[in-house]
């Protein structure tokens, strides 16, 4: 079987506007150490992962980054500072859903607060991140899609679901 090579991507870059890394960017595959040389002469961080249980682990925590800032912003709105630093009950329900529905895909069992110190990383990489995005809502749906096709409930996504229609 084909391995790809993969990287979880976390810096943005917008039209007009200069690369902004977040954290480095972490890469796995045969291809790794070309990919993150060419990142890292572009001055973005990345890092080789050589353990593909742990590359899975760096793609989970990015999806719960993503998904607990912006279905959580859909409630608090502002930036992943003021989301930890003033809502961080909701954050960490709303990221316990997500895991959940991580691990039901991945079909193994994760380490919870690896996974939230790893999304907290991402937050500490770029304080004034904005929680939600344009894609927030789409995201939001498509969680409660993934869970009612697995069976799972995610009471906090639920919630804020009912709240922001």
């Amino acid at each position: 079987m084909e391995t790809p090579t993969v990287a979880s991507i976390w810096f943005e870059k917008k039209p007009g506007k200069p690369v902004k890394p977040l954290i480095s960017s972490p890469v796995h595959g045969s291809l790794a150490g070309g990919l993150v040389a060419a990142m890292q002469s572009l001055d973005i961080p990345a890092h080789r992962v050589d353990d593909a249980d742990e590359m899975l682990e760096e793609l989970v925590i990015k999806n719960v980054y993503i998904l607990t800032t912006n279905i959580a912003g859909l409630e608090t709105g502002g930036d992943v500072e003021q989301l930890w630093n003033d809502h961080q009950e909701l954050a960490r329900k709303v990221a316990a859903d997500v895991i959940r529905l991580q691990e039901a895909r991945v079909g193994r069992e994760l380490d919870h607060e690896r996974l939230i110190a790893g999304m907290k990383k991402g937050f500490d990489g770029d304080p004034q991140h904005q929680c939600m995005g344009r894609s927030a809502p789409q995201r939001l749906q498509r969680a409660l899609e993934q869970a009612e096709e697995r069976d799972i409930d995610l009471p906090a996504i639920r919630e804020i679901a009912a709240r922001n229609g």
